[in-house]
């Protein structure tokens, strides 16, 4: 199994950033993620505790099952099914306020089920692959959270004129 990670701060509070990070059809702000949709509602919330989602990504298909659901701290999931295969152990997000915001820190732990090639395209395929969809559909969350990234002052400006009129 390959345990992968990714962080993110986030100007935004905690409350918003869990929100729009467990409510999944929120991923294709990601151009790596095709369609999301919730197939069965959770017990607390639409996306909580039960709750099933399913989620076409470039990298494949994936039917996942919430199994922790602690606004605004943390949720867990587990991909019961995926196409291509893959055996799947954790997922989890955490979410703690920091001075600049939330620190998002997403986790998966996962493998190619090959027999003796499945550890190596792990690492060296999967493993780059998930964490670029991750780092994309955090980058995602930000962009809707806080808008765009600011442009520089001095190209807004235009040239600097010089001197009086």
């Amino acid at each position: 199994m390959e345990t992968m990670t990714v962080e993110r701060v986030i100007d935004a509070p905690v409350d918003d950033v869990f929100a729009w990070l467990t409510t999944t059809t929120h991923y294709t702000a990601s151009p790596l993620v095709l369609r999301c949709r919730l197939t069965r509602q959770g017990e607390q919330a639409p996306y909580g505790l039960g709750a099933v989602r399913s989620h076409l990504w470039l990298i494949g298909w994936f039917r996942e099952r919430i199994t922790l659901y602690d606004p605004p701290y943390a949720t867990e999931y587990v991909v019961e099914r995926s196409v291509p295969s893959a055996r799947h152990e954790l997922g989890r997000m955490t979410f703690t306020r920091t001075d600049r915001g939330t620190l998002v820190r997403w986790t998966t732990r996962a493998e190619i089920p090959l027999p003796l090639v499945g550890p190596l395209l792990t690492r060296f395929l999967a493993r780059p692959v998930i964490t670029r969809a991750f780092r994309s559909i955090l980058a995602a969350a930000e962009e809707a959270l806080t808008g765009p990234p600011a442009a520089d002052p001095a190209r807004r400006e235009g040239p600097r004129r010089t001197g009086a009129r």
